[in-house]
Order: C-alpha cells, then structure tokens, then sequence
C-alpha cells in the first residue's frame, strides 16, 4: 500500500511538469479535430439511422406516445441524440487511451527514469511493434466485453460499475506494458506482472472510475446536446489528462517495483569478489585434478604438506 500511495502521489506532482502539460497538447488537438470532423460529416446521418432504429421499435413508440400525452413530448426529441451520444462514449475514452498511449506514455516514462531512476538499465524486452500489438489486442478484448455489457447497462448500479471497470483493465494492460517496455526484460516484466497484478489492476481500477468522472458532462441531457461543440472537447481534455496521470502512476509504480526486484536478485547472487575466488580456486583445482597431480597447497597421497 505504502508504495501505491508513493506512486499516486508522485504522479499528482509529475502531472504540473512543463514537459508533461506540452505533451499533452497533441492527443488533445488531435482527438478535437477527429471529433468534431467526424459529427459534421456523419453526426446527421448517424442520427437518422438511430431514430429509425428507434421508430422501428413499438415498445418505445408506445412510450413516446404516452409521453407525448403527459405533455413531455420534448423527451421523444432529445432521445435520439442522447443515445448517439451514450454510445460514441466507449469509442472516445478508447481512443484518448490508445492516444495516450501511443504518443504520451513512452515520453513521460522517460521523464520518471530520467529524474528518479537515472541508473536503472535498460534491458529492452520489448519493441514498438510488440506494445502497438498488444494494446490493439486488449483494446478489442475491452471492445467485445463493453458491447456484451451494454443491456447490463440498463440496471441502474451496474452502468456506475461495469464500464469502469472494463476501462480500468484495458488501462492496467496497456498502461503496465508500456511502463516497462524499455527498462524490463521479458522475465522480469512477467515477474512483475505475477507479483504485483492485485496493485497494478487497482490502479487501473481506480484510473477507470476517474475516466468515468467526464462523463459527468454527457448525462447533462439536452443542455449537453445544445453545447456539445463545447463541452465534447472539454470532456476530451480531462480524458487525457486522467489517462496522462495513469501513465504516469504506473511509470512510478513499475519503475519502482522493477528496482527492488534487481535489488533482491542481485541480493541473492554472489558477491562478486567470492565469485572471483571460487572461480579462481576451480581454475587451479580441476586441471590438476584431471592430470593427476596434486591440488596447490596440498600434499600428495600419504605426505605431510
């Protein structure tokens, strides 16, 4: 615990850094643009295809009906946008994590090792090629759960419970990889993952339910849709500082514990100069043992050195 709060804190104090603030400038841009150019070119069309949809169904045409005559026929109007809105959600917290990923964290790791672990080597275990492949690969996983757990949704605890919780885990494996990506060997970084899994995945946990908190702004309803140009991009920046804060909290964490697990392996090897010695003592014993000569220092069979 002591050591999930040290890293929590830390990552609070990185995320005033200079560097860290200028980084996260170009997910941001990036996903505003992508944004607001994808709903001016599909926002109506999308928005048609969902009231047909909604149309089609006479369940919820025997409600608007019903509503129309309680004289809150206005609901049946911002129905349609609501939910467009609802389900481009998951796409967006997605992508700002890939973002994040992609363009961020490879950054602020080095900024962590840089400031706190200057003499922590770097071993590699992995590439570019082999973190795309694996943050695509729990992204879809995350993907196919958020779309099985939508009519679970529906039930009012489990819409504040499952999200975050799949986002939390997408982040403890996208995160986590990408934190030790450089400075881990493959064994080193499965011995990390093996050991501390509980507290990684806790902080994904606990990243998912942060990343749920813009999502305040989207269940503001119809003064949500009326300023949807200006508060998408706001609900896209607090994700990408949530998710730079992430990074950042599993740089700490993962740096720290891939420290203290050289210190008790270097602990638990021998000392180097009684590893010269018992490599010096073999050299002169096993050759003069093969030739049937004597050891140094020791006298021949029935003598007295």
């Amino acid at each position: 615990m002591g050591k999930l709060l040290d890293s929590f804190w830390r990552a609070v104090a990185y995320c005033l850094h200079p560097r860290v603030i200028a980084l996260s400038v170009l997910p941001l841009v990036i996903m505003v643009v992508l944004s607001l150019g994808l709903g001016y070119f599909f926002w109506d069309d999308a928005l048609s295809a969902v009231r047909a949809g909604l149309e089609s169904w006479e369940l919820l045409g025997t409600m608007a009906r019903w509503l129309e005559g309680l004289g809150l026929g206005n609901l049946r109007v911002v129905l349609a946008p609501t939910i467009l809105l609802f389900l481009s959600i998951p796409v967006i917290v997605i992508v700002a994590l890939l973002f994040v990923a992609i363009l961020m964290t490879p950054a602020m790791v080095a900024l962590v090792a840089e400031r706190r672990f200057p003499e922590l080597e770097r071993k590699r275990g992995g590439s570019l090629l082999a973190s795309l492949f694996w943050s695509l690969g729990s992204t879809v996983l995350a993907a196919v759960a958020l779309v099985i757990s939508i009519p679970l949704w529906l039930i009012p605890p489990l819409i504040l419970i499952l999200p975050p919780l799949i986002w939390g885990w997408l982040t403890y494996r996208v995160m986590s990889y990408d934190a030790l990506v450089d400075h881990a060997s493959a064994e080193e970084r499965r011995e990390i993952f093996r050991r501390h899994r509980g507290s990684l995945l806790g902080i994904g946990v606990l990243s998912g339910y942060l990343g749920a908190a813009p999502s305040l702004l989207w269940a503001s309803g119809a003064m949500f849709i009326a300023m949807a140009p200006l508060l998408v991009p706001v609900a896209i920046w607090l994700y990408t500082l949530v998710f730079a804060f992430s990074s950042l909290w599993f740089a700490h964490y993962c740096l720290a514990a891939l420290e203290q697990l050289r210190k008790q392996n270097n602990a638990l090897a021998p000392e180097p100069l009684a590893q010269a010695a018992i490599e010096s003592i073999a050299n002169e014993v096993l050759p003069a043992a093969a030739a049937g000569a004597p050891a140094p220092g020791f006298g021949a069979p029935g003598q007295q050195s």
